[in-house]
């Protein structure tokens, strides 16, 4: 038979067990993860990621959805709508901006540990009306190819980080003189080329400073788009009809063209070229500009476990352990001011000149971003079209999306 004290110290450790199981409860939590980077080529490496993160976190399980790039924003727009957005989630910079504006991303600042070492210029990238909305995971730049033995036989010096387009150009014109089928030059004439132009003309902008008004059509930006679109006309670039479906790759990897614009995202497509060939920043206007295209992680306003979410964000962005298995694997690199992190990425060739990836760094450029995102793209890019099919001059391009891009931002 059960004497009082013995009952009275049974019910209080029933008492205090009950009470610890919600305690038990919370200390084990889903973040439930959704990328498109990672699907289908690089789901190993990021299962090694999350080991990592799971041994260092042992409450903390990361669940993880996949979706094509074509399929992604359609699938995540569903279910932030439907009230079932996933924990965390990537964003690219170019719809950051939407969702920002919609109020569905968390201010992640407060989560932060305070010593992950990002690029200043890549955390301000994903910084909306002053707050951390998200964290930047991912970079790429674009840089000027070039066929070094093209060079070799036109007797011209090799690009310089000190050049200027109109150095290109008498490069151009000189290795185009080699002989039928051989152009100087190749740089793409569209939206995501003419905002870094821009850029690199450096007095030219797509909106004032409070975004009230379209400035596009200013005086620097119509000569950007003159210089762009003289190189077809001086006959330096190939057009699209001369082209004649060949991509700008192709013709790259076919030994046609002294010099490219494109993505350091290249490197391995070219890296079996039947040529040498190097990289050097983009030549300059009157300054340098370089691309910077970067991929962030956002955490949900609507998470349930904004602590959990947050750690996971961070390490997956910040990490020594995800920065090295992406330099390894090539998948992307981390936006990360660590130079031992890129030791092993600096010493792959080719391109000898790996530097350069980093050297542009230090002009980068980001795209104009408005909540009608596609839509200004669309509209710069219909007009641009128009004047390489001589309908418009770059004036009166300039003019015409003036107008429709005042009507996107009202």
């Amino acid at each position: 038979m059960l004497t009082n004290s013995r009952r009275l110290l049974i019910v209080s450790v029933l008492v205090l067990l009950i009470g610890l199981l919600p305690v038990a409860a919370q200390e084990n939590v889903t973040v439930r993860y959704f990328t498109f980077s990672a699907a289908p080529d690089y789901l190993e490496e990021l299962d090694t990621i999350i080991a990592a993160f799971q041994d260092a976190n042992p409450g903390i399980t990361v669940e993880v959805t996949t979706a094509p790039f074509a399929d992604y924003f359609t699938l995540l727009q569903a279910d932030v709508v439907s009230g079932d957005a996933p924990d965390v989630f990537e964003l690219n910079y170019e719809n950051f901006v939407t969702y920002a504006a919609n109020n569905t991303l968390l201010d992640i600042s407060a989560y932060l540990s305070g010593d992950a070492p990002y690029y200043p210029r890549a955390l301000e990238a994903f910084q909306y009306n002053g707050l951390q909305l998200a964290l930047p995971e991912t970079f790429s730049t674009v840089l000027l190819f070039y066929n070094a033995d093209l060079f070799d036989q036109a007797g011209v010096d090799y690009p310089t980080d000190e050049w200027t387009w109109a150095d290109a150009a008498a490069a151009a014109e000189r290795i185009g003189a080699l002989g039928e089928g051989i152009w100087g030059l190749y740089s793409p004439v569209q939206f995501w080329e003419f905002y870094k132009k821009a850029a690199q003309q450096g007095e030219c902008s797509f909106f004032n400073a409070d975004m009230t008004e379209s400035t596009i059509n200013s005086a620097g930006c119509v000569e950007a788009l003159e210089t762009m679109v003289g190189f077809i006309n001086d006959g330096l670039m190939p057009s699209a009809a001369q082209l004649s479906g060949v991509s700008d790759s192709e013709l790259f990897l076919n030994g046609n063209v002294g010099m490219l614009v494109t993505g350091i995202w290249m490197f391995g497509a070219f890296a079996d070229a039947p040529f040498n060939w190097d990289v050097q920043i983009e030549p300059a206007l009157n300054q340098h500009a370089h691309h910077f295209f970067a991929n962030g992680v956002a955490v949900s306003a609507t998470t349930a476990q904004p602590e959990a979410a947050a750690k996971w964000a961070e390490f997956l962005t910040a990490s020594e352990v995800a920065a090295t298995v992406r330099v390894e694997a090539g998948w992307e690199l981390p936006a990360l001011d660590q130079p031992e992190f890129f030791t092993t990425y600096l010493e792959q060739t080719p391109p000898a000149n790996r530097a350069a990836v980093f050297q542009a760094l230090e002009s980068p450029v980001t795209p104009p971003v408005i909540e009608r995102q596609n839509e200004m793209q669309d509209a710069v890019n219909g007009l641009i079209t128009r004047v390489l099919d001589g309908e418009l001059t770059p004036q009166a391009a300039l003019d015409e999306a003036k107008i429709a891009l005042d009507a996107l931002i009202q």
